[in-house]
């Protein structure tokens, strides 16, 4: 149909002598005709026509089922340029007025970002799905519902790096994901929560997050093994202390990591605290995000810091103590910097040792510490130390004495008679002592 044909069919659908009831069979007749006769060039220009004349402010409520009929519609037009240009006239028109036609305003929200994903514009997506109002009077909203919409705004706002505005409608979702009976709606919750961790550099709640969900029965065998995979990477960048090492732990003990080549080899020196040396951490930052690879305050990038905190780790296994300048020679840090990494981790208590700054010398007292800040300097810890290490050797030195006494015994048994017991009575009280035990 050419334009002259739809002005005619309109002018003559809003003219006055036209019934209410006559009109909604005529739009649907019209939308039939517009749909079915207009070419690929002329179906915008048309479909644009038609709502303008159908959402005009004289039509009245009339206009609900034929609009409910061109949203169904709507759905089966193949080409998105025609979609994308009638999906967001639509949406200009019934802004003022869209508490009388939520439902439609909703459904064309979500075929409009179906779109925009298709053309890798997720943060159009993400700003088409905030306008759907989900607290509504006018219609009843189930909360699987809420949190389907919730997710999907949280994955597109991720798409496009924006984890502030993510985390808000996740924490939207958080609220009612255990009212979900959607086992799929619950890992895309999971993974987007995963990702917010890994863009806020929480590197030890992502790496549970990812590692939780390649065991899902559901997903993938690949997509288990590239949640793995984001599982040992955040490990690896996570700082360095008891946490770290247990999360090493579980992902080392896990017989599917040998099949991350890349990842295993980084994975299984920092799970048994060797160094690693700068060509190996270059060739696993070739695989990281760009997020990942950001620098912070202090101007080195989250994997540069993550490497020197367990390179330092590394080297309070193999020495009682270094100096400072060979620290920094050993890190590849200034001498300044290796003592300010050393300082930070004590205090923290994610390193055990102390600091002689006359002599410039890191003492380490027996490697990884507890994780807990310390409140009172290192004298305790160093006390506990050693009297961990008396006992110890008081327990080995007993230990000792007790074989070579099951030694002597075998090998020259003795045989002692049964200890016999004598009964004295007193003649006057009537009572009785035992005495003179044989040993």
């Amino acid at each position: 149909m050419n334009s002259a044909d739809i002005s005619a069919a309109i002018a003559a659908l809003e003219s006055p002598s036209t019934t209410q009831a006559s009109k909604s069979s005529g739009y649907n007749q019209l939308l039939t005709n517009i749909l079915a006769n207009s070419t690929a060039s002329q179906l915008s220009t048309n479909l644009i026509a038609f709502l303008n004349s159908l959402l005009r402010d004289t039509i009245g409520l009339a206009s609900r089922p034929v609009l409910a009929s061109f949203v169904a519609h709507f759905n089966s037009i193949r080409e998105n340029a025609v979609k994308k240009a009638t999906g967001e006239h639509a949406l200009s028109l019934l802004a003022p007025q869209v508490v009388s036609f939520e439902e439609q305003d909703s459904k064309i929200r979500e075929c409009l970002a179906d779109v925009y994903e298709a053309e890798n514009d997720n943060y159009a997506a993400a700003k088409v799905l905030q306008g759907i109002q989900l607290e509504s009077s006018q219609r009843m909203i189930s909360d699987d519902a809420k949190v389907k919409i919730w997710i999907r705004i949280t994955r597109n706002l991720l798409e496009d790096d924006n984890t502030t505005e993510a985390e808000i409608y996740l924490n939207r979702a958080k609220n009612l994901i255990y009212k979900c009976e959607d086992l799929e709606l619950k890992l895309h919750f999971q993974l987007s929560q995963a990702r917010i961790f890994d863009a806020r550099r929480k590197f030890l709640e992502a790496c549970h997050g990812y590692h939780m969900l390649s065991f899902s029965p559901v997903i993938a065998e690949e997509e288990r093994l590239q949640s793995l995979s984001s599982a040992i990477t955040c490990a690896v960048l996570a700082p360095a202390g008891p946490q770290r090492s247990r999360a090493l732990a579980r992902l080392y003990k896990d017989d599917r990591s040998p099949q991350l080549e890349a990842d295993f080899s980084i994975l299984e020196k920092m799970y048994f605290d060797r160094l690693l040396s700068p060509s190996e951490v270059d060739k696993f930052a070739e695989r990281l995000s760009p997020h990942q690879l950001a620098k912070t305050a202090d101007g080195s990038t989250v994997l540069a810091k993550a490497v020197v905190e367990h390179n330092l780790l590394g080297a309070s296994r193999l020495y009682n103590n270094i100096g400072v300048e060979e620290l920094g020679v050993l890190l590849g840090l200034p001498s300044e910097k290796a003592e300010e990494y050393a300082a930070r981790m004590i205090e923290q208590g994610r390193l055990v040792g102390r600091i002689d700054q006359i002599d410039k010398l890191i003492l380490f007292d027996g490697g990884e510490g507890t994780g807990e800040k310390t409140s009172s300097g290192q004298a305790d810890r160093v006390v506990g130390r050693e009297v961990r290490k008396w006992d110890s050797n008081v327990q080995g030195l007993a230990e000792e004495v007790e074989k070579v006494t099951t030694l002597l015994q075998n090998q020259y048994p003795v045989s002692l008679p049964p200890p016999t017991v004598k009964l004295l009575y007193a003649n006057t009280h009537k009572e009785f002592v035992i005495a003179n035990l044989v040993h």
